[in-house]
């Protein structure tokens, strides 16, 4: 694997992929530059070819089930899951799961937040692969990885359609992850 996550063979995948991702200066606030992935899910050729990497990690990683985190997590997470053959199980924001589920806090810049899953998404015998669009701080993916060693299964690895490399994401992730690999397909 190259630093950008991608080994050489995958260059054609990386630059259809980057293609596809726009900037949006100044959003959601002034000084920020958004990564804007609605126009590779609006190309079916680039959303095709980003599904068929995913759910090919989602072999290679063992996994049993996806996880996607809310929201684009979903819409990245799903497809991968069906094209792998693979029951998907949504992270979703404290009180939007009916059921029962385990929740998890985890630290913001400014405070906390919650996410939750069903109690019984997974567990024993259970190789869980995360997917989302992006890792920055980490914080909601390393919640997730202790959501779902907490109901008792394993994390197969998160993978990452991008990473904010001059965030920190990935050193907040380390601890969490144990041995499971993290993988990001374009590091930004």
């Amino acid at each position: 694997m190259s630093a950008t996550g991608v080994g050489t063979a995958d260059e054609k995948l990386r630059d259809l992929l980057l293609t596809h991702i726009h900037d949006v200066a100044d959003y959601p606030k002034p000084g920020v530059m958004f990564k804007d992935i609605t126009p590779l899910l609006a190309d079916a050729t680039a959303f095709a070819a980003l599904t068929d990497e995913l759910a090919a990690l989602c072999k290679r990683h063992g996994a049993t089930k996806v996880v996607g985190l809310e929201a684009r997590g979903f819409i990245l997470g799903a497809p991968a899951a069906v094209r792998a053959g693979l029951g998907f199980v949504p992270v979703r924001k404290a009180g939007k799961l009916p059921g029962a589920t385990l929740a998890q806090a985890y630290e913001l810049e400014y405070g906390t937040a919650e996410i939750e899953m069903h109690a019984d998404a997974v567990g024993p015998g259970d190789r869980v692969l995360v997917i989302d669009d992006v890792l920055a701080t980490g914080g909601t993916a390393e919640a997730s990885l202790r959501l779902i060693r907490r109901a008792g299964a394993e994390v197969a690895g998160v993978v990452v359609l991008m990473e904010l490399g001059f965030l920190p994401g990935r050193e907040r992730l380390a601890d969490a992850l144990g041995d499971a690999p993290l993988e990001a397909l374009i590091t930004v």
